[in-house]
């Protein structure tokens, strides 16, 4: 989990994360305030339109109270209203005939007035004048209401429903005789259509109409109206769900017309506008990530690709950066980098022009050391042989010789590096020429696979190993002596050589001396120099370096001999 964090944990993504945060913020953040704006404004503008729907539907209320108003005044002030009421209060009859003219007139003013019903007269005692029967007005309504038109003296004074016909609205004035100083002639009763009050124009509203004590007149809501009349204007919860309130009282009536509409159906818009907000975000996102991605990207790729160049310096290759089109800064880091690989570039060559000055020169100083120890060995062999042997077979020591001086003073192709099989038989001249020396009592043997004959290997990497065998051991032990060379494989790209003799050996301490002298670069030897061991341990060093597994081994035992085995890779070294 940490690796897949750490994975995902790059300039690019911490810019593209950066950018998309930003945006998305303020993406949020405009668009809550646009859609908090848009809300208000539309539910500012929605209230408005209700409070002005709330205004005309009480003009229309008056204008048709206004109508109806006035209409009953023509009524109850026409000439032939008066003339018959004021016959029945002086307790005159009216004929039948009169009655019904006294109805055509009527039902003429009546016609010219909107939402009236019918208008019925009746007289002080309280009987009907018209229409043409015997009710009387105890018969439709209560007498409280009789009580409050005689108090309003003519007034208009509004009953409510009809208690026989819930379709009808009743109001009611008093008839004052003109010739009689205004006394109370009779009544005059008027039914008024319902349907002309009312004033919703969408079912989803409620309309209520209330009269000055706040009792209702018309509604369309079957809830209780306590809280409803009681609630001022604005938002009230309702079992429905939320509604907004607008009110409108009539000076003329003192009448209040109430409007509720549903708070969803004021914010019905907003859901519109909302989803065009959060469209219009996704798609900006959208495109805004597209654009982000596309600068972290242009951003970060210069700096990936010398982050990549910078990682295989650290694998050895030191390789220039091409140059960029980017930003100041990345093309500043880009150059000073480059400059950095050039002079580091040239600072290797000359220290690695030096190193191989310094290992060819203590290459060559090691290979001056075994020039001479050889030549003073093969001449001290060639002293004994003067002593011992006759012209003829000076003769072949004389030529043998010469096959080892020019195998050690002639340069190969490739510089100091021999095939393994010419390293044999160089070591098979350099026996012959101690045979003189140690006569029959010196044998050696050579086990050489066919197929490691072309390994190459370092001039005289072996013969002074068994030039030392030859030495201290053949030379210090009494009888025959056998030197023996093995090659032989360790690994499918490694060798190993060893050169083994059975001289007195040497115990386990000397052997610890001898390690830790090599190790520090001194003499390997407690007799004449010791260079031979030494020599050959610090070559290996030079041409192998890391390739070689191990250092000389030097294992022995006293009176069973010595063995000093080394291993190299088949390929070469350095």
């Amino acid at each position: 989990m940490l690796k897949q964090l750490k994975k995902w944990n790059t300039m690019r993504n911490q810019i593209l994360f950066i950018f998309l945060l930003v945006m998305i913020i303020v993406l949020l953040i405009v668009g809550l305030l646009t859609l908090r704006q848009v809300s208000t404004l539309l539910k500012d503008n929605a209230e408005k339109q209700i409070q002005q729907v709330a205004i005309e539907a009480n003009g229309r209320i008056e204008s048709l109270y206004e109508q109806i108003n006035m209409s009953s005044k023509l009524v109850i002030t026409d000439e032939g209203v008066q003339e018959s009421l004021t016959k029945i209060y002086d307790g005159k009859e009216i004929s039948f005939q009169e009655r019904q003219q006294l109805m055509g007139h009527v039902n003429r003013i009546m016609g010219n007035t909107d939402g009236i019903f019918s208008f019925q007269i009746f007289s002080k005692e309280q009987q009907r004048v018209i229409p043409l029967d015997d009710d009387v007005l105890n018969n439709r309504i209560d007498k409280k209401w009789i009580d409050i038109a005689n108090q309003a003296k003519g007034g208009f004074v509004w009953i409510g429903d009809d208690p026989q016909d819930k379709n009808i609205f009743l109001a009611i004035r008093r008839v004052s005789l003109l010739e009689r100083k205004y006394v109370n002639g009779g009544y005059l009763l008027i039914s008024i259509n319902r349907d002309h009050f009312q004033f919703a124009k969408s079912n989803d509203q409620y309309s209520i109409l209330l009269d000055e004590n706040r009792n209702p007149i018309i509604q369309n809501y079957n809830g209780d109206l306590t809280e409803i009349i009681a609630h001022s204007e604005g938002t009230i919860h309702l079992d429905e769900g939320d509604f907004i309130v607008s009110k409108e009282t009539s000076n003329l009536t003192g009448w209040t017309v109430l409007i509720l509409t549903p708070v969803s159906e004021l914010t019905k818009g907003i859901a519109g506008i909302r989803t065009s907000i959060i469209l219009s975000g996704v798609a900006g996102g959208i495109i805004f990530m597209i654009f982000s991605l596309f600068l972290s990207t242009v951003i970060t790729r210069p700096i990936v690709h010398l982050t990549k160049t910078m990682q295989r310096a650290g694998q050895g290759a030191l390789t220039l950066n091409p140059d960029v089109s980017s930003v100041n800064e990345i093309n500043e880091l880009n150059s000073t980098y480059n400059q950095l690989v050039k002079e580091t570039n040239h600072l290797i060559r000359m220290v690695y022009q030096k190193e191989i000055l310094r290992s060819q020169s203590e290459l060559k100083a090691l290979q001056a050391q075994i020039n001479p120890h050889f030549l003073f060995n093969t001449l001290d062999a060639l002293h004994w042989s003067l002593e011992e042997k006759n012209e003829d077979e000076l003769s072949e020591v004389v030529i043998a010789m010469s096959d080892l001086f020019r195998y050690t003073i002639t340069k190969e192709t490739d510089d100091d590096w021999v095939f393994l099989k010419d390293e044999i038989k160089h070591i098979g001249d350099y026996m012959e020429i101690m045979k003189m020396r140690f006569g029959d009592r010196l044998q050696w043997n050579v086990s050489l696979p066919e197929k490691y004959e072309k390994v190459r290997i370092p001039k005289l990497i072996i013969q002074p190993i068994v030039e030392n065998a030859i030495l201290h051991g053949a030379g210090n032990k009494v009888g025959d002596s056998l030197v023996t060379v093995t090659v032989e494989s360790v690994h499918t790209d490694m060798i190993k050589i060893s050169v083994q003799d059975n001289g007195p050996g040497i115990n386990q301490e000397r052997i610890d001396q001898i390690s830790e002298s090599m190790k520090n670069g001194g003499v390997a030897s407690t007799r004449g120099k010791g260079i031979a061991i030494s020599n050959v341990n610090k070559r290996l060093k030079l041409y192998y370096n890391e390739n070689l597994h191990t250092e000389l081994l030097i294992e022995s035992e006293p009176d069973k001999g010595t063995r000093i085995s080394f291993e190299i890779p088949i390929n070469g070294g350095n």
